[in-house]
């Protein structure tokens, strides 16, 4: 499996380095045992703030998964996010039941400090993205949340025809949000309490002040004009992201 396994990562690292984060990924999609098919995985190494982010995307017997750790240094973040590529290779293959989450304090990206008296940089929006949001129940939406190692997911409730997000909240809980508040989802099992308020509208710029001014992780709003749900969050970078579905 090693030559399937495409590494992309920050300049300056050596060849024996790549090769190593090569092969001890493929060893670790190999593990799961006989049946499970891995592929189309790709690594990516990046300097982040705070230390060395380490990402993997692949598919596991058709499905979609990614998993990323930061660690302080490149061997630490790969020790990490290999025992979560076995982690989530087993996860995805069996029956899916919520787990506890965080496992462990999440990664925070850090910002420079401003010097009392100065201005900082405007924050702005630094990546967009604009999917065809999945029509999926709740449960379904939770699920990709997890197998994709989001900390909330975008997609549109069939049950109300309106964009919501599924997001992580206390140790084991999942919480549903739509752009206009209703009444909860029907049958479940994953413990999926739900908000009571619609999101907020707002502009772009106005998502952007309430998410810094409230040093927030990520914040779920509508747009002003065509009502479409939109989540604005921080990267490993420290820099914004924009989620809004494809019109």
């Amino acid at each position: 499996m090693g030559e399937l396994v495409v590494v992309g990562a920050c300049e300056g690292l050596p060849g024996e380095v790549l090769a190593e984060a090569r092969a001890r990924v493929a060893a670790a999609a190999a593990a799961p045992g006989v049946g499970t098919l891995v592929e189309a995985l790709r690594v990516r190494l990046a300097a982040v703030a705070g230390g060395v982010l380490a990402q993997v995307n692949a598919e596991v017997d058709g499905r979609r998964i990614r998993v990323q750790e930061v660690a302080a240094g490149l061997g630490d973040s790969l020790d990490r996010v290999v025992d979560a590529l076995r982690g989530r290779i087993g996860a995805v293959t069996g029956a899916w039941a919520p787990h506890p989450w965080p496992t462990r304090p999440a990664a925070v990206p850090s910002v420079p400090a401003v010097p009392p008296g100065e201005a900082g940089p405007p924050a702005r929006v630094a990546r967009r993205k604009e999917p065809a949001l999945v029509w999926c129940s709740p449960e379904a939406a939770a699920r990709t949340m997890d197998a994709m190692d989001y900390g909330i997911h975008l997609f549109t409730d069939p049950a109300t025809e309106t964009d919501a997000v599924v997001y992580r909240v206390g140790p084991t809980g999942y919480r549903l949000a739509r752009t206009v508040a209703a009444g909860p989802p029907g049958r479940r099992t994953a413990p999926i309490t739900l908000s009571p308020h619609g999101a907020p509208r707002l502009t772009e710029a106005g998502a952007v002040d309430r998410l810094v001014g409230a040093e927030l992780p990520f914040l779920f709003f509508a747009d002003p004009v065509n009502g479409r749900g939109r989540v604005l969050y921080r990267r490993f970078d420290g820099r914004l992201g924009l989620i809004a579905g494809k019109a």
